[in-house]
């Protein structure tokens, strides 16, 4: 296929879901992890064309969604700090703390501004030598080296004024988390093709012997999808359980080189709090001790931090699969994009925003947005 139209061809992904409902002969519990998988499935109605012995589960894909509440609320007392140029990816602006969001802060009179990239803060930072610029670095494997790369080039510049909020985190470990829960049902993961495209496969085997679950990488459009859940279940109803790249024009299976040889120098391994999910072990990065400096944590002194999630929102039960978006109580009633309880009503990759834009209930219908 020559174009993206192709992969959203309609008649191309019914014939690929029915070959699917032609192999399978038991129910299936799928697990896609990628926030933007996620999205393509519910705007595609994929769920909705799969035979119903295949169920689609949806995973902690969505690195807005997890990125801990701890950490909101020191990028808003951070991007309070007299004279602070804050910057952010957008969708980071309204994903609610324990004391608001980021555009409240902005609305306050900070100076938080939206950037494409971490280096467009670099720019600033060189523009304004007089003031402070932080970059707040979200994001899976897949954003990680243009922020280690910023990193790396502020440090070469001498740009004394600039730092990170570091916020970085792994997918395998979550992959991990959610085997390892109560009540686990996933047997088997759609992996993340753009995450892949820098790491690499080399992560996933021992997770497919350890747990026998198939992990097939895949893109985000919905024929890749469906490819890939034709894959795994293949190997579900073959009784195998291996890594398959169905994202080759993408993906191999060392990843990318230079990529990973910046994230090796600017950070290290360490452990994260996920948001909804807790404490995973060694499942983000930080700065590595030679650019500890560019650390905005240890750089600035703000208030203490006390975090309280609310207790309506179930995002951590959505992030580990354990309830499907429409199944919280608050989803389209009290929490809806204009006035999100959790991250997963907010960020344009989150499950709940998904469901809620596509009109998804219960019952598959919804009013929820003549609500919003």
């Amino acid at each position: 296929m020559k174009h993206l139209s192709e992969y959203r061809d309609a008649e191309a992904m019914r014939r690929i879901a029915d070959h699917i409902g032609r192999l399978v002969t038991r129910r299936w519990a799928i697990m896609e992890v990628c926030g933007g998988q996620t999205h393509s499935i519910i705007r595609s109605g994929l769920d909705q064309i799969l035979p119903p012995e295949v169920e689609l589960i949806h995973g902690p894909g969505c690195p807005v969604c997890v990125t801990a509440l701890e950490t909101i609320d020191q990028a808003l007392g951070i991007a309070a700090l007299p004279g602070m140029i804050f910057c952010s990816y957008g969708d980071m602006l309204r994903v609610p703390g324990s004391r608001g969001d980021l555009l409240g802060v902005r609305a306050a009179g900070a100076d938080v501004r939206i950037v494409a990239s971490p280096l467009d803060a670099v720019a600033l930072a060189r523009q304004y030598p007089e003031r402070e610029v932080v970059f707040f670095a979200v994001g899976f494997e897949t954003t990680a080296p243009a922020s280690a790369m910023a990193v790396r080039l502020a440090a070469q510049s001498g740009l004394g004024n600039f730092s990170m909020l570091v916020s970085h985190v792994l997918v395998p470990p979550a992959i991990r988390v959610v085997m390892e829960s109560s009540g686990n049902r996933v047997q088997a993961f759609l992996a993340a093709g753009h995450v892949a495209s820098v790491m690499g496969t080399g992560d996933y085997p021992p997770l497919c012997r350890e747990f026998r679950v198939p992990i097939v990488v895949t893109g985000l459009l919905p024929l890749d999808i469906l490819e890939g859940i034709r894959r795994t279940v293949v190997q579900l109803e073959e009784g195998r359980h291996e890594v398959e790249n169905a994202y080759p024009r993408v993906v191999s299976e060392g990843g990318n080189a230079r990529a990973l040889a910046v994230i090796g120098e600017v950070f290290e391994v360490c452990d994260r709090t996920w948001r909804g999910i807790g404490p995973i072990p060694a499942s983000g990065w930080r700065l590595a001790p030679a650019y500890a400096s560019f650390d905005a944590l240890s750089r600035f002194s703000i208030d203490a931090v006390c975090s309280g999630e609310s207790l309506r929102c179930r995002s951590g039960d959505v992030l580990t699969g354990a309830i499907k978006p429409h199944q919280c109580p608050a989803f389209g009633r009290e929490c809806t994009p204009r006035t999100p309880l959790g991250a997963t009503m907010v960020s344009d990759e989150g499950a709940c925003a998904a469901y809620y834009h596509a009109g998804r209930s219960a019952d598959g219908l919804t009013a929820g947005r003549q609500q919003g």
